[in-house]
């Protein structure tokens, strides 16, 4: 197993594409202009409390209010408040909380107005940035994430990522991070932590209260509202968050940005900093590693899978449907059940996929194909649990129901990754048209039905475009089915053939139904 992660810049925005052995797994894009990224920190002022949902609404400088529920202030929101209060009028100078007295927690079932005023200076983080009509959502329960560590202001209290199992390796951790943890702040040790040594976890906790103090000083005569602390750029913390001794290689066509992800890599890998490598060729990048065909792929109402399998693919504004389909395919199974517990543990796999490619969130239901037996069901709901573990957005899976459905729920923090895979109709016709690849898909997959068949030789008509896009190129679509199937197809251009048209042909000239 190898990841690989692509770096695509432009003057607008920045593209990052990660691979797991050569599949795209995550699509990600940074606009120059987004100004309220997941991380930010803000120095901003209540705009009005609402007693009626338990929440204010937040200036912090986007068009919308932000929303700042009362179970996201955090306990220890009353010394945060003095704490920002003094250190914005200068009378407060020693930022690492060793000295400073904390205020009594708040009640966890309180009211907004006993804890926030009107027009309240106040330090918030955007938890899950403006999607469609909604402004973005924020804590005041701030967090700082390293490479191996997470430091919380106001708190004392020492957490460990659940992936770790070993309760020895817990113990081993909670005992060195507590031996380092400054006074005042809280620590949550992070997977990637697992096996590092003392001074790893020091210096990692050491840039972190750097990014406090400097964010600290920023306070003082501070505009309201105005960041004050920056996540990461969404390369640096794709890494941080991902890298780990899996990465083989990090392509990048920007030599800016390449030095500066490479110094970032020196920092927290230095052994592996040779894996960062700068792109620079003519041919695009994506399009020489053949990111763009799988986004084309990818994206559609309808995405296939190995084996004939595919899936359906609809949102609407309560929630998101996957329709799991076993394609027109032959298969050795035995049984109907066993085709049935096949096909869908390859859907599954897909589906894990899919929802972190598209970055989908809220209510997923995925309706697999029905199987009797529970042991079969069971296999099934440990199997997507199991593709699923290394998602990092929050997430819980409910068992199959008797329908054969299977519920998701996902925390969205962003807008959901949606990729046009549908072009204007050539020769100036009005309408859309699937894109050519897509087209060369389907072709594909019906040839493969065919070779099942043991039809011999094949003729395909279909239009001029895409049968240039069949026949050229080195290897060429044509040559890749040969050397999978052994059997040569020949390709024949039709003028009078719609964009989208195609058809077989026989040895004897007859049209294959």
């Amino acid at each position: 197993m190898s990841y690989e992660l692509f770096i695509r810049s432009s003057s607008q925005e920045v593209d990052f594409a990660l691979l797991k052995d050569g599949k795209l797994l995550e699509l990600h894009k940074e606009e120059e202009d987004n100004k309220f990224s997941v991380g930010d920190v803000f120095i901003a002022k209540i705009r009005k409390t609402v007693p009626g949902l338990n929440a204010a609404f937040v200036n912090v400088g986007y068009e919308k209010d932000a929303f700042l529920h009362y179970h996201d202030l955090g306990p220890k929101v009353t010394s945060l408040l003095k704490f920002v209060k003094r250190v914005s009028t200068g009378k407060l100078k020693d930022y690492s909380l060793k000295d400073f007295p904390f205020e009594k927690e708040i009640d966890k079932n309180g009211g907004i107005n006993n804890a926030l005023k009107n027009n309240q200076s106040i330090l918030v983080q955007i938890v899950k940035e403006p999607i469609s009509t909604k402004g973005p959502r924020i804590s005041s329960e701030l967090s700082i994430a390293g490479r191996y560590i997470v430091l919380v202001p106001f708190s004392d209290r020492v957490s460990i990522s659940q992936k770790i199992e070993s309760k020895e390796e817990k113990d081993r951790l909670k005992r060195l991070v507590t031996s380092i943890k400054p006074k005042g702040f809280g620590v949550i040790i992070r997977t990637v932590a697992e096996g590092k040594k003392v001074a790893e976890l020091d210096g990692d906790l050491q840039n972190l209260m750097d990014r406090w103090t400097a964010m600290c000083k920023k306070l003082r005569g501070a505009h309201h509202p105005s960041k004050v602390l920056s996540e990461l750029n969404r390369g640096a913390s794709i890494i941080r968050d991902v890298f780990n001794d899996e990465f083989s290689a990090i392509h990048i066509d920007d030599e800016t940005l390449y030095l500066q992800i490479k110094d970032y890599v020196q920092q927290i890998a230095p052994d592996k900093e040779n894996i960062v490598k700068l792109y620079d060729s003519k041919v695009p990048l994506y399009e020489k590693f053949g990111i763009e065909r799988q986004i084309k792929t990818s994206f559609g109402k309808t995405v296939s899978s190995s084996r004939g399998t595919y899936l359906v693919i609809e949102h609407t504004e309560a929630m998101h449907v996957i329709d799991v389909n076993s394609g027109n395919r032959s298969n050795k199974s035995k049984n109907q059940e066993d085709t049935a517990l096949e096909v869908n543990l390859i859907a599954a796999t897909e589906v894990a996929r899919q929802l972190r490619l598209r970055d989908m969130g809220g209510i997923i239901v995925v309706d697999f194909i029905d199987m009797g037996h529970a042991k079969n069901r069971k296999k099934l709901y440990d199997h997507l649990r199991n593709e699923m573990k290394n998602d990092r957005a929050k997430h819980k899976i409910l068992p199959p129901s008797k329908f054969g459905l299977i519920q998701i729920t996902r925390q969205r923090v962003r807008p959901e990754m949606n990729i046009k895979t549908r072009e204007d109709a050539p020769g100036g016709e009005n309408g859309e048209i699937e894109a050519p690849i897509v087209v060369v898909n389907k072709i594909t997959e019906d040839l493969k039905k065919l070779f099942n068949k043991n039809y011999k030789k094949i003729t395909l008509n279909t239009h001029p475009f895409i049968a240039a896009f069949l026949i050229k190129g080195f290897p060429s679509v044509r040559t890749k089915w040969f050397m999978e199937h052994k059997k040569w197809v020949k390709i024949q251009p039709r003028d009078a053939y719609t964009y989208l048209e195609y058809h077989f042909y026989d040895k004897d000239g007859e049209m294959i139904k």
